[in-house]
């Protein structure tokens, strides 16, 4: 993804990239153990077989936290995506 208006694939503070294998990983693991776990962050990045550590995999659910906060609040605009359906 682009670091425009839409969820960025890097945290500016760790510097590495999230391919797309490693944001369904992530997602995944996330809906798997849910928020409130304990460890959490522990087990999602072992979920995604070491490929980020716990802080990484902290750092980047609160990027997605304060990218949804952003587009709800109006700061910035809600992504237009490309759909194909009887409603386009």
């Amino acid at each position: 993804m682009s670091s425009g208006s839409s969820s960025r694939s890097t945290s500016p503070s760790s510097g590495s990239e999230w391919s797309k294998k490693e944001n369904k990983m992530f997602e995944e693991a996330l809906a798997y153990y849910g928020e409130g776990a304990p460890n959490l962050w522990e087990k999602v990045a072992s979920a995604m077989g070491g490929t980020k550590s716990a802080e990484e995999v902290r750092r980047h659910f609160q990027i997605l936290i304060d990218d949804v906060n952003n587009i709800e609040y109006g700061r910035i605009p809600f992504p237009k995506y490309k759909t194909q359906g009887f409603w386009t």
